[in-house]
């Protein structure tokens, strides 16, 4: 680590070099807050530079645009581990931007970029409760290894992101192959001994470093003790009332808002609109206090569940008939409409990134419009948030993707959220494991998925809550969201908000989520529990088909020519792609006649002629010593006028004309020149010679 040498007019930059990989982090805080913000408006940017591997962007203008999913999830990572550290009173517009500016192309630098990121912050003025950093674990053949480099992955049966300060478990994210919970704890644990080391490495940095000591005062809010005595006397009785009364969000949400409006209402009229901000903090403050009390006190939760009860479920398939597959599922007031849509490998996504660079044929995008809430907003694009969930439901779900031998299609799964009160991600990845199966996907096992939560207490009780609300999330310590087939977990994502946090909550957390797990998947598979036995009739199909090498260029033809003629007169969609020393072709039609067709005319292209074996082959040309003969497509042969029949022609134009059919028997190769010599008359009776007169 480094500072001192580049971005020096930033409150504090730092750059993170491993091997060639270096990684440029700076951040800048406002000295003073905006004027009503009572919140941390924290910007964090992570941006991959295609210079850092000596390539050119992609597109038209060759310049860095709008970030990538890959980029958007880093800067997620990057902002779940750093905004619970900064204090609750800091309201100061501040920006952390970390962009990767040189690669080995081997280093995975995602897996550096919290750490560039708290270090910057380590060195600045800038109040931060850290240093955290973060760190990959992945595991290969049984054994823990921190930050795997990018050619290992594919070996790794867990790949988990966790961060961590010297204390406490910050946030972790990723996904495994079917693991036990006792095997992701012991990931975290060996990951968080590595990021002490970390945490250890930016204390010696700032410590040399004279500004990032003391951290610079700031007055970012306005209190009135008083006020705030007041709220607490005449609400909290009453919210805790409102809070037991089991009510659904939308009637509990009118019963918070009436209270903080009649205690606004009690003010003299004159105090009323200056203090009407202070009053929605404190009547925040307490609402949350009665809630968590509730929960404590009495294990009874905002909607009358016991901490561990899952709210009811309904699911359907095949909701919608022009689909390949859909399902709904619905848990409480969370609702997934999710469909499946089956393609060829021409649908593939493709990616061109500064690092990675390849296809995908497995995609889940998550919707989540503002309806789903009951709110009316404007839709600006895809948010972070959504790629993010839309991520971990494709990691819950991907390994259950049966190989390309099973499964030749391009699957493009989406979740579109109708209704939300808690843990749509999870519902994404329960309505997405029926609409696979629906579609005649055969998935290995089913997936479901669960998010927990936590409520702590100032003396140490607590309260682990399964299926949370988004009250309870908002509300609460922890979000922890787990997926899992019935042989182990595949998925997960936690954010903890609450310090000293140990591995004997954890591990309650992970074990009851294993029982909602269950619970949620065998609810599910009352509707269905196999993937269809075949694929809906509209569905299209495909076959796949392996040529040598040297004869890709055959099939395709001088400019597409062949490959768009086989297209067009058979109705299919043809992809060609090279794999090693062999061709892989897919077929793609809904007719079978199609299908077989196209199959036929490239087994035609890519035959080799054998001598002994008959062909039905079409006249091409007639000349005066016999007429030439297309035996396969692009493959002709001499069939000489003395091979046509047995007795004597002399004109060939009286027994075959150009377009005509014939069967034809392959008598010679010529082992120079590769010519063909055909023979009809091998193929016909030998006529009987009669006795001489």
């Amino acid at each position: 680590m480094e500072t001192g040498k580049l971005a020096k007019q930033a409150d504090g930059s730092v750059v993170v070099k491993q091997g060639d990989t270096m990684l440029l982090a700076a951040v800048v805080s406002n000295k003073d807050a905006k004027e009503g913000v009572d919140f941390l408006p924290l910007t964090v940017d992570y941006r991959e530079k295609y210079a850092s591997t000596g390539k050119f962007p992609g597109g038209f203008f060759k310049r860095e645009a709008r970030p990538s999913d890959s980029e958007v999830l880093t800067m997620r990572l990057i902002d779940r581990a750093l905004r619970p550290l900064f204090p609750g009173d800091y309201h100061a517009d501040t920006q952390v931007m970390v962009s990767l500016i040189s690669s080995d192309k081997n280093t995975q630098p995602d897996a550096l970029a919290c750490l560039a990121a708290s270090a910057a912050l380590a060195v600045s003025d800038i109040p931060f409760a850290g240093p955290v950093s973060e760190v990959r674990v992945g595991r290969i053949k049984g054994e823990f290894v921190i930050n795997p480099k990018m050619d290992q992955m594919a070996d790794c049966d867990i790949d988990i992101m966790v961060a961590a300060t010297m204390d406490n478990i910050m946030m972790v994210e990723g996904e495994m192959n079917e693991v036990s919970e006792k095997e992701m704890l012991d990931a975290i644990k060996f990951a968080h001994e590595e990021i002490k080391l970390h945490c250890r490495a930016q204390l010696d940095l700032a410590s040399k470093i004279e500004k990032s000591s003391p951290k610079r005062e700031y007055s970012h809010e306005t209190n009135d003790e008083e006020l705030e005595a007041r709220v607490h006397a005449y609400c909290f009785d009453k919210c805790y009332t409102i809070a037991t009364s089991a009510s659904a969000k939308q009637e509990r949400s009118e019963a918070f808002k009436a209270l903080a409006e009649e205690f606004l209402a009690s003010l003299p009229e004159e105090e009323q609109e200056e203090k009407a901000g202070l009053v929605g903090k404190y009547f925040h403050d307490v609402e949350k206090k009665a809630m968590r009390k509730m929960i404590l006190d009495e294990g009874q939760r905002l909607d009358g569940r016991k901490t561990d009860e899952i709210r009811p479920i309904w699911c359907e398939v095949d909701y919608l008939p022009g689909t390949h597959g859909s399902a709904i599922f619905t848990r409480g007031e969370t609702q997934s409409l999710t469909t499946v849509t089956l393609g060829t490998k021409l649908d593939e996504q493709t990616i061109d990134g500064a690092l990675v660079e390849g296809t995908e044929n497995f995609l889940l995008h998550y919707n989540f419009p503002p309806f789903s809430t009951g709110e009316a907003r404007p839709i600006r694009g895809v948010s972070r948030r959504e790629v993010g969930h839309g991520n971990l439901a494709l990691r819950a779900l991907k390994r259950m993707i049966p190989d390309a031998e099973i499964n030749p299609y391009t699957i493009r799964v989406v979740s579109d959220i109708l209704e939300s009160n808690g843990s749509s991600s999870m519902a994404t990845v329960c309505a997405g494991t029926l609409a696979l199966m629906d579609a005649g996907v055969k998935i290995k096992r089913p997936v479901s998925g669960i998010a927990m939560g936590l409520i702590m207490g100032e003396d140490g009780k607590y309260q682990i809550l399964s299926d949370i609300l988004g009250d309870e999330d908002h509300l609460g310590d922890m979000d922890f969201k787990v997926t899992g087939t019935t042989n182990g977990i595949t998925a997960c994502q936690m954010d903890i908000k609450v310090d000293g946090l140990s591995y004997e909550v954890l591990e309650k957390a992970l074990n009851q989520a294993k029982d909602g797990r269950s619970h949620i998947l065998n609810e599910m598979l009352k509707t269905m529990d196999t993937p269809r036995e075949d694929y809906k009739p509209h569905v299209p199909r495909i076959e796949t088909m392996f040529i040598d090498k040297e004869f890709i260029g055959a099939v395709i033809g001088p400019g597409g020519k062949i490959i768009q003629e086989i297209q067009a007169q058979t109705e299919t969609t043809i992809s060609i792609t090279e794999e090693g020393d062999k061709g892989v072709i897919q077929i793609a039609c809904d007719n079978k006649e199609g299908m077989q067709k196209a199959m036929n005319w490239i087994k035609g292209i890519t035959a080799k002629p054998e001598v002994g074996e008959v062909y039905k082959g079409k006249v091409k040309n007639v000349v005066a010593f016999g007429a030439f003969v297309e035996i396969i497509p692009g493959k002709e042969g001499l069939l000489h006028i003395s091979e046509i029949e047995w007795r004597r022609i002399e004109n060939v134009e009286d027994v075959l004309k150009v377009g005509d059919e014939v069967e034809v028997k392959l008598i010679e190769i010529d082992q120079k020149t590769g010519k063909l010599r055909l023979s009809r008359k091998a193929l016909l009776p030998k006529p009987e010679r009669k006795p001489a007169e």
